[in-house]
C-alpha cells in the first residue's frame, strides 16, 4: 500500500532553482541507460514551469533478476517508459496518478514530460510541465490528495528485503543516510547545517530516530552528518528528494548557500561483536569450539544414532521391503534357475559338507551366545578357512533374520590412507551418518590460525582417536536401543532396570562380528585402531549391551585383546584345514550341486517300463579316482578346494588341476618372496629362500632352528613375523611360545618342492645365499684380526692372553675354511647358471 508519504514533491527545487539540476545518482553500468537521466548525465534538468515528483513503493526491492530481464527488454520495448504499460509491471503507473489528480481542471493543464524509473529502489521520477500561472506545489498537493482518497495496495509482500541501489556500486538502501555539505560555487566554503535545521529539512519524509553530527575535532572534509530513519522507505524518499538541494542562507546555508549530497550509509549494528572477538581471542575461540561441539551433540548425534540403528535393522534395504519380497516369491523359480546357470551358488553344495563337519563348532558358538558371560568369543583360523561363513551365515543366521547383527570389517579401515579416509571407512562400517571427515582437515587449519593469534590451540580439530571413540560411542547407544526395543511395560520383569534386563536376557542382545581383526597389524596407526575396537568391544560385553565375536587369522590376538579385558579368559574356536575325506566330499558335492537327477524310462527283461535315474556328473567322471592321490597335495584350505572343483568342472583331470594350482602357487612365491621386491619389506629374499629349502624337505621345522639360521641374524623374530603376516609360513605355538614352522598354505608344500627342484632357480638363490655367508664369515675374520692387532700392540704379552690369541686364531682358521668351501660351492653354482637355462 502507498502511504500518505508514498511520494514527496521536488517542485520546490524547481522554484528555488528554476534552471538548476537535481543530481540524483551517477550511473556506471551500461545496462541502466533508462535510469541515467537526461542524455545519460545522471541529472534531471528542471526548467521554468516544470516540476519533478518521486513516487515510492511502485516496485518491490528484491526482484533484481526480473529487473535485469526488464532492462534487456527495454532495448526492444521500453515498457516502463510508457505510462500505460506501468500498471502491468508495478503497483500503478505514476503518470496515471498525475492525470487522475489533475483531470478536474482545478490546477490547469499538466503534461507528462518523462518518467524515469528507479527500479532498484522501487520508485520512479515523473517530470511534468504545468501552466505559467500554476505553482508546482499545487500539483504536488493534488497528487497527494488523490493518493490519500484512493490508496493503492501493491501486489507483493511489503516485508521484502532491500535490493541494490541504482548506482550499481552494490550499495543497499538503508535506514541511515549520510548528508555531506558542499559549497554552491567552487573555491567557497560550505556552511555546516545545524541539527535543528537538518531535522526540519528531513523530518517531512519520515520519522527520524537520530541525527548525528560529525565530531568537532574530525579532520574529514567535506563535513557531514548522519540521519537515521525508522524505516528504509523513508530514507529512500529523503535521499531522492533532497539530494542536490541547495540550502539557502535564511535556512542556515551560509552566505552563498550549501548543497546537500546524500548517500546511503551502512549502520553498524553488530560492531561490538567484532570488537569483542578481536579483543578477546583467548575467550572467543574456545567458546566457539564449545558451541560447535554442542550443536553437533544436540543435532547430529541423534541423527547418527538413528542412522546406525537403521543400518543394523536394515530399515532402508529394499530386500526387506514387503513388496519386494512378494515379487521375489513370485519369481523364485526364475531366480533360482538364473543362479544355477551363473554358478553363483555352486559353492553352497560343497559348503554343506563343511558345515556338517563343523556342526560342533556351530552349536558351541550358539550355546555361548545364550550365556550371560561378559567375555570375548574369538574364531581364529587361516585365510580361506571359512570363518565368516561359519559365523555369519550359519551360527548367527537367526540373528541376521532378526536384524540384530552388525558386521564390522577392519580391512577397509586399516587400508585407508589418511585420517579423513580412515574416519570415513570406520563410519561406513557401522552406518554412522552424517560424517564430515573433511572437516577435520579444515579444523586443523583453524586450530593453527587460532594458535598463531592466541598462542594456544582452540580445540577445533579432533584426533583420529577422538573421532573413532565418538563413532563407536554412538554405535553402542544404537545397539542398546536395539537390545531394549522388545521390552514392554507389561512384562513380568518390567521392574528391572535396563542393565539388569540385559543381563538376564542374553538372547535379546545383538551380536557384533569384528572381521579381519589384526589385519596388517604392523602398519601405521593400525594398532591404535585395533586397540580402540578392542576397548569398545570390552565396553559392549561388560555392560551386557551386545555379544562380540572376533574373526582373525593372527595367532597373537591374545596380546591385543588382553589389554581391553585383562581379567577374562577368551572363548576360542580354532578352525583348521579340512581333512582329506571332507575335502574330497567337498569337491564332489560342488560338482553335483546344480545338476538335477534326470530320470528316464527303459524296458526291463519282462518288457515292462521302469524308471532309471541317470548318473550324476561326479559319477560320470572316471578320472575322479585320482582325487585320493592328489587331494593330500592340495590340502584342506577352502579357497584352494573351490579352485580345484571349478577346474575339474571345466573339464580338467584332478591331477592336472592340482598341478596347475601348485604351479600357480610357485609363481606367486617366486614373485612375492624370492625375487627382488620392495625395499621397505622386513625380510630378505635369502631369508625366505632358507625357509623354502628347509620346508621342502620337512613339513615342519623347529622354530629355533629357523632363528639360528645365518640369514636371519639378530632380527630373526621380526623377519619371521613379517613372513608369517605375508602367509609364506605359519607359526605354531604351545603355551604361548612359538615352537614350529610350517607352510602358510598346504598347497605351498608342493610349491616349495617344485621351486627347490628347479636347478637354475636354486643355483641363483643359493649363490646369493652363499654370498651372504661369505660376507658374514669375512666380518668375523675382520673382527678377529682387529682384536689380534690390539693384543699385538701391548708392550708385554701376558700369559693370560695366550688362550685368547689361540681362540682368535682358531676362529680365523675356521671362518677361512668355511669361506673356501663356500667359494667352491659358488664356482659349481656359477657353472650351472652358465650351462643351464
Amino acid at each position: 500500500m502507498i502511504s500518505r508519504r508514498v511520494l514527496q514533491s521536488s517542485a520546490r527545487l524547481a522554484l528555488r532553482q528554476p534552471r538548476g539540476a537535481v543530481r540524483y545518482g551517477q550511473v556506471i553500468r551500461r545496462g541502466a541507460v533508462n535510469e541515467a537521466g537526461e542524455r545519460k548525465t545522471g541529472h534531471i534538468s528542471i526548467g521554468e514551469n516544470e516540476g519533478v515528483l518521486f513516487f515510492n513503493s511502485l516496485l518491490p526491492f528484491n526482484l533484481q533478476w526480473a529487473y535485469r530481464a526488464l532492462w534487456t527488454l527495454q532495448r526492444r520495448s521500453p515498457i516502463l517508459r510508457y505510462e500505460a504499460k506501468m500498471e502491468n509491471v508495478g503497483a500503478v503507473a505514476p503518470a496515471t496518478v498525475i492525470e487522475s489528480a489533475t483531470k478536474d481542471g482545478k490546477v490547469g493543464q499538466v503534461d507528462i514530460v518523462e518518467v524515469l524509473p528507479r527500479l532498484k529502489e522501487g520508485g520512479a521520477f515523473v517530470k511534468f510541465r504545468h501552466a505559467p500561472d500554476v505553482d508546482s506545489q499545487i500539483v504536488s498537493e493534488a497528487v497527494r490528495s488523490q493518493l490519500k482518497n484512493n490508496p493503492i495496495r501493491p501486489w507483493w509482500n511489503p516485508l521484502s528485503h532491500v535490493s541494490p541501489w541504482i548506482e550499481d556500486l552494490f550499495r543497499f538502501p538503508s535506514q541511515r543516510v549520510m548528508v555531506e555539505f558542499l559549497p554552491s560555487q567552487p573555491g567557497q566554503e560550505a556552511a555546516e547545517i545545524s541539527q535543528e535545521q537538518l531535522y526540519s529539512l528531513f523530518r517531512p519524509y519520515g520519522r527520524l530516530s537520530e541525527v548525528i553530527k560529525q565530531p568537532s575535532d574530525s579532520k574529514v572534509s567535506p563535513r557531514y552528518a548522519y540521519l537515521d530513519y525508522s524505516r528504509p522507505r523513508k530514507a529512500v524518499m529523503a535521499k531522492n528528494c533532497l539530494h542536490g538541494y541547495t540550502v539557502p542562507p535564511d535556512q542556515g546555508g551560509g552566505s552563498q548557500g550549501t548543497i546537500l549530497r546524500i548517500t546511503y550509509a551502512k549502520k553498524e549494528r553488530f560492531g561490538w561483536i567484532k570488537d569483542w572477538v578481536l579483543n578477546h581471542p583467548r575467550i572467543f575461540f574456545p567458546l566457539l569450539a564449545a558451541l560447535i561441539a554442542g550443536i553437533s551433540i544436540v543435532i547430529f548425534d541423534p541423527l547418527r544414532t538413528l542412522s546406525i540403528r537403521a543400518h543394523i535393522s536394515r530399515a532402508f534395504h529394499i530386500e526387506d521391503n514387503s513388496v519386494f519380497k512378494w515379487f521375489q516369491r513370485q519369481s523364485k523359480d526364475l531366480i533360482d534357475r538364473v543362479k544355477q546357470l551363473s554358478g553363483r551358488d555352486a559353492s553352497e553344495g560343497g559348503m554343506r559338507v563343511l558345515w556338517e563337519d563343523r556342526k560342533t563348532e556351530i552349536d558351541q558358538l550358539r550355546a555361548w551366545l545364550m550365556e550371560s558371560t561378559d567375555t570375548f568369543i574369538v574364531v581364529q583360523g587361516p585365510r580361506g578357512s571359512g570363518k565368516k561363513e561359519l559365523v555369519v551365515d550359519h551360527a548367527l543366521e537367526h540373528k541376521q533374520e532378526a536384524h540384530r547383527l552388525l558386521v564390522v570389517d577392519c580391512k577397509p579401515v586399516q587400508e585407508a590412507r589418511g585420517d579423513a579416509a580412515t574416519i570415513a571407512a570406520a563410519a561406513s562400517q557401522v552406518g554412522y551418518r552424517p560424517v564430515f571427515s573433511w572437516i577435520n582437515n579444515v579444523s586443523g587449519l583453524l586450530d593453527l590460525a587460532a594458535q598463531g593469534v592466541t598462542g594456544m590451540k582452540a580445540g577445533f580439530s579432533e584426533t583420529l582417536e577422538t573421532q573413532l571413540v565418538k563413532i563407536y560411542t554412538n554405535t553402542a547407544a544404537a545397539l542398546k536401543q536395539i537390545a531394549l526395543e522388545d521390552r514392554r511395560k507389561d512384562d513380568k520383569d518390567a521392574n528391572l532396570s535396563d542393565d539388569e534386563y540385559l543381563e538376564s536376557h542374553p538372547e535379546h542382545r545383538p551380536v557384533v562380528v569384528i572381521d579381519n581383526f589384526l589385519h596388517k597389524n604392523n602398519e601405521g596407526d593400525s594398532q591404535m585402531v585395533y586397540d580402540k575396537l578392542a576397548e569398545w568391544a570390552a565396553q559392549l560385553t561388560t555392560s551386557n549391551v551386545a555379544h562380540v565375536i572376533f574373526l582373525t587369522n593372527d595367532i597373537s590376538f591374545t596380546k591385543s585383546l588382553s589389554k581391553a579385558l585383562p581379567d577374562r579368559v577368551f572363548r576360542q574356536i580354532t578352525l583348521a584345514d579340512c581333512s582329506p575325506e571332507v575335502a574330497k566330499r567337498y569337491v564332489i558335492n560342488h560338482l553335483d550341486f546344480d545338476a538335477e537327477p534326470a530320470k528316464r524310462t527303459r524296458k526291463n527283461e519282462n518288457g515292462e517300463d521302469e524308471e532309471v535315474i541317470e548318473l550324476t556328473p561326479s559319477q560320470k567322471r572316471q578320472d575322479l579316482s585320482e582325487l585320493d592321490a592328489v587331494i593330500g597335495q592340495l590340502g584342506g584350505r577352502l579357497t584352494d578346494l573351490e579352485f580345484l572343483a571349478r577346474r575339474i568342472k571345466a573339464g580338467e583331470t584332478p591331477t592336472k588341476a592340482v598341478k596347475e594350482i601348485i604351479d600357480q602357487s610357485a609363481s606367486e612365491i617366486l614373485k612375492m618372496f624370492l625375487l627382488s621386491g620392495a625395499e621397505d619389506r622386513q625380510y630378505t629374499s635369502q631369508q625366505a629362500w632358507t625357509l623354502v629349502k628347509r620346508l621342502a624337505d620337512n613339513e615342519m621345522i623347529p622354530y629355533n632352528e629357523a632363528v639360528m639360521a645365518t640369514p636371519f641374524g639378530g632380527e630373526s623374530d621380526k623377519a619371521l613375523s613379517a613372513l608369517e603376516q605375508a602367509e609364506l609360513i605359519t607359526v605354531q605355538s604351545v603355551n604361548g611360545r612359538p615352537y614350529s614352522l610350517k607352510a602358510g598354505k598346504p598347497v605351498y608344500q608342493g610349491a616349495f618342492k617344485q621351486l627347490v627342484g628347479d636347478r637354475v632357480l636354486a643355483a641363483k638363490m643359493d649363490l646369493a645365499l652363499l654370498g651372504d655367508l661369505v660376507s658374514s664369515e669375512s666380518k668375523t675374520v675382520d673382527k678377529c684380526e682387529q682384536e689380534l692387532h690390539l693384543l699385538g700392540e701391548l708392550p708385554k704379552q701376558p700369559g693370560e692372553v695366550a688362550s685368547r690369541v689361540q681362540w682368535l686364531l682358531g676362529k680365523i682358521k675356521g671362518s677361512q675354511d668355511k669361506i673356501e668351501g663356500y667359494e667352491k660351492e659358488q664356482a659349481e653354482l656359477k657353472k650351472i647358471l652358465t650351462t643351464e637355462y
